[in-house]
């Protein structure tokens, strides 16, 4: 059973609140591109998250606007930042990390940088087929000059979905994977 990967790079979600604050009154984003998720699209719009240790500049927004501003970032971000957030998945902002979001028009302080957790997306006619309906988490093979297996990844099922991995970048950097591979899916 194969799945296409989706490598998600650092980025950051916004209530509609914090992106008056960020970007002013009656700021609206906009659409670069759409993204594999139905709804989804990444935005023209950057910002710089600050930690107490340093600053990461131009990390994209993703919209649409969300019901909490959450910073999405990699282990690897985290020592540039000086921050140490949890892996949780998008969402679930429990012990999230502080962190700074900088734009053009102000700045916002608050608990909100997590790891997301490496997770497939799934409708309930693909978890029925591919047999992972009633799984918590699967695993997936990797093959290739850096293959092996990457365990713990969480099931999201949904209608609003489209089938498909999400690794963030440490994670496919490790496996030398690339937005768009194949990956086989391991039920346990």
């Amino acid at each position: 059973m194969k799945v296409n990967v989706g490598v998600s790079a650092r980025h950051v979600h916004v209530t509609k609140e914090d992106l008056k604050i960020l970007f002013g009154e009656d700021y609206e984003l906009t659409k670069k591109v759409d993204l594999s998720q139905p709804g989804q699209y990444a935005c023209n719009e950057h910002v710089t998250i600050k930690g107490p240790k340093g600053s990461i500049q131009r990390v994209r927004i993703l919209g649409p606007e969300r019901s909490a501003t959450q910073v999405e970032i990699s282990k690897t971000d985290s020592f540039a930042l000086g921050i140490n957030p949890p892996v949780r998945n998008s969402g679930d902002l429990d012990d999230a990390s502080e962190i700074t979001i900088i734009g053009p028009h102000g700045e916002i302080t608050k608990n909100a940088a997590i790891i997301a957790a490496r997770h497939v997306h799934a409708t309930k006619e693909d978890a029925k087929k591919y047999g992972f309906e009633g799984k918590e988490f699967i695993s997936i093979l990797v093959k290739g000059e850096k293959g092996g297996i990457l365990d713990n990844v969480f099931v999201r099922i949904s209608e609003d979905f489209s089938y498909e991995v999400h690794l963030d970048t440490d994670d496919a950097n490790a496996f030398l994977i690339k937005q768009g591979d194949e990956v086989e899916i391991i039920i346990k």
